[in-house]
């Protein structure tokens, strides 16, 4: 499908309506998405880290959602500088963080996340074998990273954060557990259909529910597709969306955070709604839509040297103003530009700039 993004000129009131939800209070409906930058040298935030997210809060983004952020178990944590979210000095750098965006007025959530299996590391080497993912995690492997999500979610609320997101998509650990093609356990943790293969993810909802209590909101990131595979279905039907999303739900998730490449893209035939708006649908929760908002192309089109051009959120309206959803997640514009949402709401559209390749050498 074509993008069907209007001139630039859009009205946007809307979208500045405040969000309330339990003990979270945002100003508008935009939200900085999480985005891996690999920028903190020894894994931990520094200056730097403090400055980049200040900015976007000074910017007026309604929710930062921080960058992939490492819960303590084996996996594919070498990534080259990516933060943890353990250890003193980690801890440490996401304290600073959380009170600089606070002191500039914002409000954020660190993405609690565990890659899981990988292939390959990024310059081309095996993986050492020590790896957790479906296939070779005992029962004690399973319990023990349950309860590091739990302790990482009880250290994000004891060092004054907002809410919390869980990174239950694009190929890593949890979302290695909801695909058969990956989960093939023959215990608890497997099963023949997405229902059962939640599992795992249940029990780590319920942990960091536990960690946080009733009032802090729980974040879950899901995707249908997977990095090299944009067209799997992880429920190919509206049903199969049912068993999978509605568990998630009733363990502890407030807000379903649905990752598409293109938010204008339906997720079903024989309807317009894209993947949050399913969401929203069949659970009744809030939802986060993302995927190229404000611009012509995808992220993936950039790594191939497109440039993306900026555009403008008619059709984003519209579908927020019907229901479909209640925020929505922004990437690569507030990369080049943390002022993008300032500039939105007092239409200075003609001082946005287009993403390129180049764009993407500058932040990752």
């Amino acid at each position: 499908m074509a993008n069907p993004q209007q001139n630039k000129n859009d009205d946007v009131s809307a979208l500045f309506k405040p969000f309330e939800l339990k003990g979270l209070k945002l100003n508008n409906r935009f939200v900085m998405a999480p985005m891996t930058r690999q920028r903190s040298p020894g894994n931990a935030p520094g200056e730097a880290n403090v400055d980049y997210y200040t900015r976007r809060a000074a910017g007026d983004v309604g929710l930062i959602l921080s960058e992939g952020t490492v819960v303590e178990r084996p996996g594919k944590l070498h990534l080259r500088d990516v933060p943890h979210f353990y250890g003193e000095r980690a801890l440490d750098g996401w304290r600073k963080v959380i009170d600089s965006v606070h002191r500039a007025g914002g409000k954020m959530a660190p993405q609690l996340w565990h890659v899981g299996l990988a292939k390959q590391d990024p310059n081309g080497h095996e993986e050492p074998a020590a790896l957790e993912g479906p296939a070779n995690m005992s029962r004690d492997d399973v319990h023990a990273t349950v309860r590091a999500f739990g302790t990482a979610a009880a250290d994000a609320k004891r060092l004054g954060f907002d809410a919390i997101e869980i990174h239950g998509a694009h190929g890593y650990l949890i979302d290695q557990f909801f695909d058969q093609a990956t989960n093939q356990r023959t215990d608890e943790y497997g099963g023949k259909t997405i229902g059962e293969r939640n599992r795992f993810a249940v029990e780590i909802l319920k942990a960091v529910r536990e960690a946080v209590g009733p009032e802090m909101v729980v974040i879950l990131r899901l995707s249908q597709w997977k990095v090299g595979a944009y067209d799997h279905k992880m429920a190919k039907t509206p049903k199969e969306m049912e068993q999978w999303l509605l568990p998630l739900a009733e363990a502890g998730a407030d807000v379903l955070h649905l990752s598409q490449r293109r938010y204008w893209e339906p997720e079903f035939a024989g309807s317009d709604l894209n993947a949050a708006g399913w969401a929203k649908k069949i659970t009744g929760k809030p939802t986060i839509t993302v995927g190229s908002v404000g611009l012509s192309g995808d992220l993936f089109g950039n790594f191939a040297g497109e440039a993306s051009a900026p555009q403008g959120l008619g059709e984003l309206v519209r579908r927020f103003e019907r229901g479909d959803f209640d925020l929505v997640a922004v990437g690569r514009p507030l990369l080049n530009d943390p002022a993008w949402v300032e500039k939105i709401k007092t239409g200075r559209t003609s001082e946005l700039t287009e993403f390129t390749k180049e764009s993407l050498g500058r932040y990752f």
